[in-house]
């Protein structure tokens, strides 16, 4: 009966540890399963992961390439302005030139017809006083006489304008633009006494005269004038 009883206990511990291995079997199982999918999350996970940042950084070469083509784009409508800015200031400075070329060429014209037509002709009368002198000067002595100075006063006004023109009717100061006998400053004023005064000896004479008598006068107080200061 003992022996019965043992071989029962063998059974059922037998039974029991197959079971139990079993059990242990089916739960190991489950384990290894909710692992595989665990580990198959994860990389799906990373995958996502992945993706996300290959997109980012696609998103970010895009954009850059697009700055990259503004920035370009805007050097390119920058150098094209230049450019015009430039061809319109080449032909704003190619038309002025051209206008200087041809106002001298104009000035130079009138100035070689002045001076092939030479001075007016005096027509008034010379004393026989003033014979000894010659061209403007000698015209200067009439009118001088004319105007009521004496003959004393010539050789005042001789040296007077020999020093301020030489006596020459187109003589012209560069720096300050006084131009003719009396070297008028503007030459302009001189229209005063005519307005042939550009090219007319007596016009001259006759408007530096009125201009001596009227600040000076005499034709020897505006010597002494021009000796004491450089200028009358």
């Amino acid at each position: 009966m003992k022996r019965l009883w043992s071989r029962m206990g063998v059974r059922a511990a037998s039974v029991g540890l197959l079971v139990l291995g079993l059990t242990g079997g089916v739960y190991l199982g489950q384990n290894r399963d909710v692992q595989q999918q665990s580990a198959q999350a994860q990389l799906v996970l990373q995958a996502n992961e992945d993706e996300v940042r290959l997109l980012k950084a696609r998103q970010a070469d895009h954009a850059a390439a697009r700055a990259h083509r503004v920035v370009a784009e805007e050097a390119a409508a920058a150098k094209a302005a230049t450019e015009v800015q430039s061809a319109a200031s080449k032909a704003r400075k190619l038309e002025k030139e051209v206008i200087e070329a041809k106002e001298a060429k104009e000035a130079e014209e009138a100035k070689k017809a002045e001076e092939a037509s030479g001075p007016v002709a005096y027509t008034g009368e010379i004393p026989e006083s003033c014979n000894e002198y010659s061209g403007s000067r000698k015209i200067g002595c009439a009118l001088m006489l004319e105007e009521g100075f004496g003959l004393n006063q010539f050789p005042c006004l001789d040296k007077l304008w020999k020093k301020e023109s030489g006596w020459n009717y187109k003589a012209l100061n560069s720096s300050s633009g006084a131009y003719g006998i009396p070297q008028s400053l503007p030459g302009s004023k001189m229209a005063s006494a005519g307005s042939d005064w550009k090219t007319n000896p007596a016009t001259q004479i006759e408007w530096g005269l009125g201009y001596i008598k009227g600040r000076y006068d005499t034709p020897c107080g505006a010597w002494s004038h021009s000796q004491n200061v450089g200028w009358y």
